[in-house]
């Protein structure tokens, strides 16, 4: 493929005046600041041969999910045959990750699309794969015939070809997924199994769109002033969320008590969800959920998950002491209301506007200087600075796009070649639900002919669209989240395991956001920044002072941000760990609230129930401190002194990025930090990081 550079041509004639600011931009900079490129066929004529959805030659049309599915069902059948064979020749754990990468590349592919693209017969025929191919996945988890063969080669320690370390690791891993299944139980058990397992997800499922749920009340339940503010239904007023932002104190707090009013069949839901996971997790051998979601994570424990939560809480009390002090004097000073006392709907609204007194600065007003494609080209400079790694646009084949808005790149070691290709699907668009994420389309191993299968990967975001000679324009929340899904992106691209299970982010929840929040320090450093903010229509470059007032004010009030995260990490450790519960879950939240938040709860409310994470993190949700806590330690041990030192960057690729899920995070940390890491390490990194 030949590198995309139409894009940046006629960047040049669309931003007129502006051209030495775009002589100045890097190719990459130029595609992702200009308006995306018509589909190719419109401007290409000669080339108008369907290349098929992610350049997969069945994917002409939606057709071709079915010729996908047939085939993975095939060769799936084919290798549980050479699994169990008297005369198999290869490793079982290779054979293994050959069945779960011929699903995943087409599972995980669909899954994507399922939710993505904006043809609807394409979604229906993605669904109905993920479907049959979901079918496929358990009834190989409750296989005992192949389970047993892995079981007894695991446990002699030998195999037809001799293992490694990481064999043994990732069979190890398979295993664990097995015993997940609930396939070393007892037939009867294992129905009992199932049938939780069902439970959890239809539970999980109702509870996550319980949390976004708007509420509906009778509008004279609210004062004439303040009805206006909110969407009216007839005699109803609708409250669609807590509305943190807003100027007004009573208008924030109305939104609060509403949004957070204790939903019984909320609650109910939660209850079921916490309940069948429990059973679950007994009926597999685990005395809580807790201790099924954390084993072989970073955190190995709920214990030491607990105490790392408690240590932090202690070392942060009295900042955030100091913070609400800062706060409630504030609101005394400008509240609209008389209440006087600090409140949870008052901290998100007053820290904001705490910032913007204090350094007299707005996301808005730095946003010229972020254009998406110079924040592009900052992520280009610091992959190449770090890693001998550049970001390459590509010229998208017919066919292979699912929207004619999205730019496909490759990562390129400047010695070692390709290394994937990254999908930038950025622009919001009518029938777009999914948040800003990352996607494995396909992932990376090491191949029987000594080739490596390189990875795919979508990045998601919603960003709006250029319009006329105006870029994408980016506030600096948004600039730091970009930064923090391309940290996803390299840990696939530069992982090179031997196998798929275990690549790039395959792997434990809470080592998994090491590397993307890794990335965001590069987005709030002034020496990272000063080399790429530039103004989008002058060129004139961000002044410094401006940049260091930035980077002051993503610090204001973190330990109060931190205090709700605790208060989260906290509350789905004690939901997922002694079952049943001494009290109701809103109880429950309530103690917790009181005790790790310096604001005191609001009598009558339910915040929890409207945390949908609880349903995805499950009992992981510390997983984001603990992640961020690596992430510093190792930003301030190893780029502290200089954010882009190649030798260091050389080593977080081969000690970190390197080895996806194949070796135990704990160790990759020790071998990057070139020491033990301790709990107190984390918790200093994470306040060292508050005084910066």
């Amino acid at each position: 493929m030949r590198l995309l550079n139409k894009r940046s041509l006629a960047l040049m004639g669309a931003f007129g005046g502006a051209q030495k600011y775009v002589s100045t931009l890097s190719p990459l900079g130029s595609v992702f600041n200009s308006i995306p490129a018509p589909k190719k066929t419109d401007w290409d004529s000669t080339s108008k041969e369907n290349k098929g959805l992610f350049l997969i030659p069945e994917l002409t049309s939606q057709v071709g999910f079915d010729l996908l599915r047939n085939s993975v069902e095939h060769e799936v059948d084919r290798l549980v045959v050479e699994a169990l064979s008297p005369n198999r020749k290869r490793k079982i754990v290779t054979i293994f990750d050959e069945m779960s990468n011929t699903l995943c590349c087409v599972a995980d592919m669909a899954e994507f699309v399922r939710v993505s693209h904006p043809d609807h017969d394409f979604r229906v025929a993605a669904e109905y794969a993920v479907v049959n191919l979901s079918n496929v996945v358990e009834s190989l988890n409750t296989n005992t015939a192949i389970y047993n063969v892995l079981k007894e080669v695991l446990e002699s320690g030998e195999d037809v070809v001799p293992m490694d370390a990481v064999d043994q690791r990732v069979g190890h891993l398979f295993k664990f997924d097995f015993d997940l299944s609930g396939c070393h139980l007892s037939d009867s058990k294992k129905k009992t199994y199932v049938k939780l397992s069902e439970n959890v997800i239809m539970m999980g499922n109702m509870f996550m769109e319980g949390c976004h749920a708007s509420v509906e009340i009778p509008k004279d339940q609210l004062p004439d002033h303040l009805r206006h503010c909110f969407n009216l239904d007839g005699d109803n007023v609708v409250v669609s969320g807590a509305h943190l932002d807003h100027w007004n104190d009573q208008v924030r707090e109305a939104a609060y008590r509403v949004y957070h009013y204790p939903m019984e069949s909320q609650a109910r839901l939660l209850d079921a969800l916490i309940l069948n996971r429990h059973k679950l997790a007994t009926l597999a051998g685990f005395p809580s959920f807790a201790h099924r979601a954390l084993k072989g994570t970073l955190a190995e424990t709920p214990e030491m998950a607990e105490e790392f939560l408690n240590a932090l809480s202690e070392r942060i009390k009295p900042i955030a002491e100091k913070e609400h002090k800062q706060l409630l004097k504030l609101k005394k000073e400008k509240a609209s209301s008389n209440d006087k006392v600090l409140r949870p709907w008052d901290t998100p609204y007053y820290s904001a506007l705490g910032r913007h007194l204090k350094y007299n600065i707005s996301g808005e007003e730095f946003a010229p200087y972020f254009s998406l494609g110079n924040c592009m080209e900052g992520i280009n400079i610091v992959l190449r600075s770090l890693y001998d790694v550049s970001l390459q646009a590509l010229e998208p084949q017919n066919g292979e796009l699912w929207s004619n808005d999205v730019y496909k790149l490759a990562a390129v070691h400047r010695t070692e070649g390709v290394l994937g290709y990254i999908y930038c699907d950025l622009f919001d668009r009518p029938g777009k639900h999914m948040m800003d994420c990352h996607c494995t389309i396909r992932g990376g191993r090491e191949q029987d002919d000594g080739t490596y299968q390189l990875p795919i990967v979508v990045l998601n975001c919603n960003l709006n669209r250029p319009s006329g000679n105006i870029p994408t324009l980016l506030t600096p929340g948004l600039m730091r989240n970009l930064f923090h899904e391309f940290g996803h992106a390299m840990h696939s691209m530069l992982g090179r395991t031997k196998y798929q299970h275990v690549t790039g982010t395959r792997c434990p929840t809470d080592f998994a956001e090491v590397p993307s929040e890794f990335m965001e320090f590069f987005a709030t450093d002034p020496r990272v920044i000063s080399l790429f903010a530039r103004h989008f229509r002058t060129g004139e470059l961000l002044p410094m002072e401006a940049i260091k007032k930035y980077c002051k004010a993503s610090n204001m009030f973190s330990a109060t941000e931190m205090q709700v995260q605790i208060v989260y990490s906290m509350l789905s450790q004690k939901l997922h760990g002694k079952n049943p519960l001494e009290k109701s879950t809103t109880e429950l939240y309530a103690e917790i609230h009181n005790q790790y938040m310096g604001v005191p709860y609001v009598e009558g409310t339910a915040p929890h129930l409207r945390i949908g994470h609880l349903n995805g993190y499950g009992a992981r949700y510390y997983s984001y401190l603990m992640s961020r806590a690596v992430a510093s330690e190792i930003w301030q041990q190893c780029f502290k002194e200089d954010p882009l030192d190649r030798e260091m960057g050389e080593r977080f690729r081969r000690e970190v990025l390197a080895h996806g899920g194949e070796i135990p995070p704990k160790d990759l940390i020790n071998a990057m930090l070139q020491k033990p890491l301790t709990i107190d390490d984390m918790v200093d990194a994470l306040v060292e990081n508050m005084n910066v």
